[in-house]
């Protein structure tokens, strides 16, 4: 089963009112005390989670390119030591597109950083403005051609279904991200997320949300318009050309082991879950207090994994085997799925099926949350 490592750098220079990632801003951070604690969770991860090289390294956050390169440098080296890496690793940083963090890209290069993930979100200035991003259009673009001359494989993230966007206004963005020749697009609609700014200002009446016809129209728009490119949906929101997906993010959503370390991050290893502490000056004091940033670790039953998995799984544009998830999470496709459920869903074009395997339809993908709803088993977690 493959391995990833997922390591996460809660700091950011300003939070977005967007987002509801484990992201916290700081006047001072401490690099060198950063560093210990970083190393000795991985330490600990790998004394637990061992025995595999890694086949993806993930840095993720907050903003991981505000780390200075040569803790980067460090830490990957470490994770070589305890693991070791399989072939081809893919070593993938996300980064926001400001001038400070595009002249660390040469650096973070050599350090052994072979994919970076851009946080575009538009190519708009007042829509950057509006997201509360610190970047202009201009300035993303240098970054992106930064990065395309450093690494080899890049993506960029775009925010879309924006309050009283157009049609028109989608499809011209788009086009214009297209030409840029990027292996890979994150092409993501805005979502209201509870204890967020944007979430306070929809309560207060600030502004309204894209109504759900018309966030489904630039759906549809966005996945005619990469497969014509060649970037075909991978999961619901990710496109790429074939064999540039992000083999880190199919980890995940295929529910194969990986680590986590740093703030906040999860990790699935061997049938247990592992939470570690949220907030940074937490997670320090456990590093020092017991030489991990654990928070909860518990064994998952075999029913929350199966769950776990075809809610990930049906995410993809490959499906899942039926057949497979039978054997792996030893319960009988009843009660994974319900029959009666899968046949309708088939009928009306919202599921395919070619064997045992199974898969949400173009024509299910814009309602996927409805569909896995209905047809995963109501008492999957309690088998």
């Amino acid at each position: 089963m493959a391995r990833a490592l997922y390591i996460h750098w809660p700091f950011c220079a300003k939070k977005c009112p967007y987002c509801d990632f484990n992201s916290h801003v700081r006047d001072i951070v401490d690099v060198a005390a950063w560093e210990g604690a970083l190393l000795a969770d991985m330490r600990a991860e790998a004394e637990a989670a061992g025995g595999e090289s890694l086949t993806s390294i993930f840095f993720g956050g907050g903003t991981p390119s505000l780390m200075p390169p040569q803790l980067v440098e460090r830490l990957l080296k470490e994770a070589e030591q305890l693991w070791g890496f399989a072939d081809s690793i893919e070593i993938t940083l996300e980064a926001n597109p400001s001038s400070v963090e595009t002249a660390k890209f040469a650096a973070l290069a050599q350090a052994g950083v072979g994919r970076v993930s851009l946080g575009v979100q538009s190519l708009d200035d007042t829509v950057l403005g509006w997201l509360g991003r610190l970047h202009g259009s201009d300035e993303a673009l240098a970054a992106l051609e930064t990065a395309q001359r450093h690494f080899g494989r890049v993506n960029f993230d775009l925010i879309y279904a924006l309050p009283g966007q157009t049609e028109e206004q989608w499809r011209s963005q788009l086009e214009r991200a297209i030409g840029f020749g990027t292996s890979h697009l994150s092409l993501y609609q805005l979502t209201i997320e509870p204890g967020t700014r944007f979430a306070s200002d929809v309560r207060r009446g600030v502004f309204a949300p894209l109504d759900d016809d018309a966030a489904a129209e630039l759906f549809a728009v966005t996945q005619s318009m990469t497969e014509s490119a060649g970037l075909p949906a991978y999961e619901t929101s990710n496109h790429a050309r074939l064999g540039e997906e992000s083999r880190h993010n199919l980890t995940y959503w295929r529910y194969q082991d990986y680590a986590g370390i740093g703030p906040g991050a999860h990790g699935r290893r061997s049938g247990f879950a592992t939470v570690r502490h949220k907030k940074p000056e937490n997670f320090l004091r456990a590093v020092s207090e017991r030489g991990h940033g654990i928070s909860e670790q518990r064994h998952l039953s075999a029913g929350e994994q199966a769950s776990e998995a075809l809610l990930m799984g049906l995410r993809l544009r490959e499906g899942i085997d039926l057949a497979g998830f039978e054997t792996r999470f030893g319960t009988a496709r009843e009660g994974l799925i319900k029959p009666a459920k899968l046949e309708h869903l088939l009928s009306i074009g919202m599921i395919w099926k070619t064997g045992a395997r199974i898969g949400v339809t173009q024509a299910g993908r814009p309602v996927l949350d409805g569909i896995l709803s209905e047809l995963v088993a109501d008492d999957l977690v309690q088998v």
